[in-house]
């Protein structure tokens, strides 16, 4: 069994395909054949040695990336009886899932309804909580609101101003021109260049910047929010900057740690199937190609979700 790991942290030159043995079953658990895996910032900042995720795994080397997966049930443990082999699978995991295949907890994954591609079960789980758990716990976003997505176009971004937009606020995305159009055909209000000044400058006072950049352009933005707004920064290795800034402008500011909701990632699979949010994938890599879907991820201008393919 193939597995995408890194043995050091550094580039994604680090990224390094290993054979691993099979993993006997525990009588609760299921052996899933991978699919898909969604790669995420957070697996490039965790390879490269960075925050909360290097921290817990750094005596845990060598370690396999991957916190969202979408594949086959291959294998059941004795005591199973929600699935059968075949089925079809997704959900969130603590790492691994750049992997052929994975032993997880039974209860751990969810089913992928019939009407749902293999890609978008793939690309849902991460981006799409992040995504909800920002605006609703977080947020606190309420319909007619105004909300200010930064790198609207991106994986988390993209799902945020659908899912805003469902909420009934009015929806400004921040977004490179060539990603214009895709923003408006995902229901975004208005639509802003992050590079022309002159349109944030002339931007009316929102009541929350869902800020997905984090660093200066953070802090650039928080003079966009309304006196007494908040602000949820989403990158940890700034939010103590962006809070602290915030704070000193009498702005309500919080960075945020998504966790893992198995009802909340089920509701998000239902507006799925129900045609009210689309998960956007731009790029499929190889298992073994790993190395370039990171420095894709790092370019920090892709489009919706990258997965590596099993």
């Amino acid at each position: 069994m193939q597995q995408l790991v890194i043995k050091a942290f550094g580039d994604a030159s680090q990224l390094k395909l290993v054979e691993r043995e099979s993993i006997s079953l525990a009588t609760n658990e299921i052996r899933v054949r991978m699919h898909f895996a969604g790669v995420n910032p957070v697996d490039a900042k965790t390879r490269a040695g960075l925050g909360w995720g290097a921290e817990a795994i750094k005596d845990k080397l060598p370690w396999a990336p991957g916190l969202e997966v979408m594949g086959t049930v291959l294998e059941l443990g004795a005591e199973v009886n929600i699935y059968q082999p075949g089925d079809r699978v997704f959900g969130l995991l603590a790492g691994g899932g750049y992997s052929e295949q994975l032993v997880l907890p039974a209860n751990a994954l969810l089913r992928v309804p019939s009407s749902v591609s293999d890609e978008t079960a793939a690309g849902l789980s991460l981006a799409g909580i992040t995504a909800w758990q920002a605006l609703t716990e977080h947020g606190l976003l309420k319909a007619g609101e105004r909300v200010l997505i930064s790198a609207a176009a991106g994986g988390v971004g993209h799902l945020a101003v659908q899912l805003a937009k469902d909420l009934g606020a009015n929806v400004i995305a921040l977004a490179s021109a060539h990603n214009h159009e895709f923003l408006r055909s995902l229901g975004a209000d208005e639509v802003l260049d992050y590079k022309d000044a002159a349109q944030l400058s002339a931007l009316a006072p929102v009541d929350l910047l869902l800020d997905l950049v984090g660093g200066e352009s953070g802090l650039g933005l928080l003079s966009r929010v309304k006196g007494g707004g908040r602000v949820v920064t989403v990158p940890t290795n700034t939010a103590e900057k962006v809070i602290a800034a915030a704070t000193s402008l009498d702005l309500n500011a919080t960075g945020m740690l998504k966790h893992n909701d198995n009802q909340q990632l089920a509701m998000l699979m239902q507006r799925v199937v129900e045609q009210k949010l689309r998960v956007e994938i731009s790029h499929v890599y190889p298992l073994a190609e790993g190395e370039l879907a990171h420095r894709q991820i790092e370019t920090g201008h892709s489009r919706g979700k990258i997965l590596l393919q099993g």
